[in-house]
């Protein structure tokens, strides 16, 4: 695993333990879930799971040709989380507070994450090649289609 596939698993396991944690604050103050619910979803959903997926996709799947593509890893993994962990912070504090400049904050993190899957599903794109694809490549290495 190249270090930016071990920063997503590592990443998704700090998410898991704070949708955990934003998930008892809740149960404990249940007046903090409309503050607090959306960040517990995204925590979830995006923060572990889906970072889980992305962490392990560049991990498992079959590069064409071989080559390696860690540029695209990293700035999927800091786009993705960046905008992520911005949205973890700006989102409750709007919610809480209707400070004026947490709402614009949080469309800028939501678009920043959304570049990121879009990165990480361009990567995706390119190396989702079928069994037959990547034999011929293996021995026609001049062509990579």
């Amino acid at each position: 695993m190249s270090r930016t596939q071990v920063a997503f698993i590592r990443t998704a396991t700090i998410y898991l333990v704070l949708t955990g944690g934003l998930g008892v604050a809740m149960m404990i103050e249940p007046a903090w879930t409309g503050i607090l619910r959306i960040a517990h979803t995204h925590a979830g959903f995006l923060g572990f799971f889906l970072s889980f997926v992305m962490g392990v996709a560049f991990w498992l799947m079959p590069r064409p040709g071989g080559e390696r593509t860690p540029r695209l890893e990293a700035v999927t993994f800091v786009t993705y989380h960046g905008g992520l962990a911005l949205r973890m912070i700006a989102d409750p504090i709007a919610r809480a507070t209707g400070a004026g400049w947490a709402g614009p904050v949080t469309i800028v993190a939501g678009t920043t994450t959304l570049i990121g899957m879009i990165v990480f599903a361009a990567s995706m794109w390119r190396r989702a090649r079928s069994a037959e694809t990547l034999r011929r490549l293996r021995t026609e290495p001049d062509r990579r289609g």
